[in-house]
């Protein structure tokens, strides 16, 4: 039930957030992409783990293709 919330939650983000904040993701997938492939794959504590350091690294000089770990 979290989980379906969460991808909800990050669903709504992407739909609702402004161009100028969603276009500054330095990574490829943008972190929010990040996340629901996290959320997915490992669930709702483990998702967002994974998710949260992903948005505490994207800053310079990070960034580059990154896509969570395969379980």
């Amino acid at each position: 039930m979290l989980k379906v919330l969460s991808i909800r939650l990050v669903l709504f983000y992407r739909a609702h957030a402004p161009m100028y904040i969603r276009n500054r993701c330095r990574h490829t997938p943008s972190c929010s992409k990040y996340t629901l492939i996290a959320l997915k794959r490992f669930g709702f504590v483990k998702g967002w783990k994974l998710g949260l350091k992903r948005i505490y690294r994207c800053r310079p000089p990070n960034g580059g293709i990154d896509y969570p770990p395969h379980k």
